[in-house]
This record gives structure tokens, sequence and C-alpha cells, in this order.
């Protein structure tokens, strides 16, 4: 059996504009760094988060973006996409940075709920 997760990041706004996407990225990357077990959820324009070939530079922004590469490396296995907000925004799987689970509405909502802790950004 899986160890219970006790952090779940939830990501719900797009990357760029303000640093909510580098602020939820750097404490879930720095709680697994002293193996908290964490998971990364990402509804609404969160999944722009992991959207593949983003311009940053254009709106003077640093691309905080490509380091959700990094992940897997910390152990942070679940990793979550909200199936209906993909669809709402004619978005793949095949189009983010790294291997994703796709998952309902009802299916996050599980997960958060079995969540010890869940930080929304």
């Amino acid at each position: 059996m899986a160890d219970p997760i006790q952090l779940t990041v939830l990501f719900q706004q797009p990357p760029h504009g303000n640093s909510a996407g580098r602020e939820g990225l750097d404490l879930l990357l720095l709680n697994a760094s002293y193996d908290v077990v964490s998971a990364a959820v990402f509804v609404g324009d969160g999944i722009y988060q992991l959207l593949q070939q983003q311009q940053p530079q254009r709106l003077d922004s640093k691309n905080h973006v490509v380091t959700f590469k990094a992940l897997p490396m910390y152990d942070v296995e679940t990793i979550v996409v909200c199936q209906q907000s993909l669809q709402e925004r004619s978005i793949s799987a095949e189009q983010l940075l790294l291997p994703v689970r796709e998952q309902t509405p009802q299916q996050i909502a599980a997960l958060l709920s079995q969540s010890k802790e869940v930080l929304t950004f």
C-alpha cells in the first residue's frame, strides 16, 4: 500500500502574470525534498502551468514552468490533471511537459479529501 498523501498542491491559476504557480511549485519541491509524500493537481486554468512551448519572456517573466519536469526526480509520483479542464481548453495530455494522470472532477475531489493538507495556488 502506498503512503498516504500528506500534502497536495492544487494549481488553479495560469502560470504567468502572478507568482502563484512559482510559489506552489517551490513549496511542492521543498516538501518533497524532505520526504513529505506530495501530490500536484492541476485544474481550470492551472493546467496551463504544464503546457509545453510557453514564451514567458514576451511578458518579461521568468520561465518557472520547465521546473515542473523535476517533480518525478523529487519522487512526486502523483501528478493529476482534470480531464474536464483539458477538454474545455482543447488541450491533450500529449501537449503537457510531463506524463500526468487524467482524472474526473469527482476523482480529484476524492484525492483532495484523502490528503492531510491541501494548499491552493
